[in-house]
């Protein structure tokens, strides 16, 4: 619940209008108070809002400020317009298409943004994840798509969710190859760095996969039902350009309480029994640090 509420606070839409002036308040604010220097008069509310400020625009591995469009605020504009116009535009091949592919171009700059750890990424690495996590949301939606021509119109509003969920396990994961390769960064429980474990970073890259797909479930799976008993309706015949515009509200309404509550189902500083880890990375903990027996890692969004 603790999770849950920092979450509502730190995806609110509203963060995205912060100016960079109001960031960069909060980012010497939070920075200086961890490293014991409080600001004269500073208030503890004032202390929390600047915290929250501070992590929905900033990256808690290499506190640099996140793209605009991958913070996990702009999620709820960024998503409700994107998912209102697939469930939408789903009858046509070429609107499947477009809107697959803007939907994965969204989705890899906010797993590139979100992603754990401090180690950069190659152009080569981008594109690749990118390529293969549109290409398997662009077939999966037409394979689906034409698997349902024989079925009641209602399954066809489901199949956007499919290939978003099919896309969303192909992404991240492409995304966030580096982390699978050479590991992601555990630390003690004070933070201090402990190596790079690739154990942990399948854990969390499971985790995120996990949190994105719950995050798409209601705003892909109820919006269809509502509106496929809207569309019924007298009025909606007469005004069918209504059509998207109410679709993009429903998304917009599922999300602001989908996005956070997502994010919290586990903690952003995941844990893990050091007996988990790899064996020699087990071994030069032990050595140098005997009485660990649980690593801490940054999950990622």
């Amino acid at each position: 619940m603790g999770r849950a509420q920092h979450f509502f606070m730190v995806t609110d839409p509203r963060n995205v209008l912060l100016s960079s002036e109001v960031l960069e308040d909060a980012r010497v604010t939070v920075e200086n108070y961890r490293l014991g220097i409080v600001k004269p008069g500073l208030t503890e509310d004032q202390l929390w809002r600047a915290k929250y400020i501070y992590d929905s625009a900033f990256h808690p591995d290499t506190g640099e400020k996140m793209l605009l469009v991958g913070r996990m605020s702009a999620q709820v504009p960024m998503n409700m317009t994107i998912t209102g116009c697939m469930l939408t535009f789903y009858r046509t091949t070429p609107a499947v298409v477009f809107w697959q592919w803007v939907n994965q171009s969204f989705n890899a700059i906010v797993n590139y943004t979100n992603r754990s750890g401090d180690a950069p990424i190659t152009v080569n690495q981008l594109g690749a994840a990118y390529v293969s996590a549109t290409t398997g949301a662009v077939v999966t939606a037409l394979g689906l798509k034409s698997l349902t021509k024989h079925l009641p119109a209602i399954m066809g509003r489901f199949v956007p969710f499919a290939a978003v969920a099919a896309a969303n396990c192909i992404n991240i994961p492409f995304m966030r190859q580096r982390e699978l390769k050479y590991g992601i960064p555990v630390t003690d429980v004070e933070g201090q760095r402990l190596g790079e474990s690739t154990q942990a970073a399948q854990q969390a890259i499971v985790q995120v996969v996990v949190s994105r797909i719950g995050m798409a479930v209601p705003a892909m799976a109820i919006p269809p039902v509502i509106m496929n008993a809207l569309e019924k309706k007298a009025f909606m015949k007469r005004f069918p350009l209504l059509n998207a515009p109410v679709q993009v509200g429903l998304v917009g309404l599922c999300l602001v309480f989908a996005t956070p509550l997502c994010c919290a189902l586990f903690p952003q500083k995941s844990s893990m029994k050091l007996s988990s880890l790899e064996p020699e990375l087990q071994e030069r903990i032990r050595q140098s640090n005997p009485h660990i027996t649980t690593v801490y890692f940054n999950k990622g969004l």
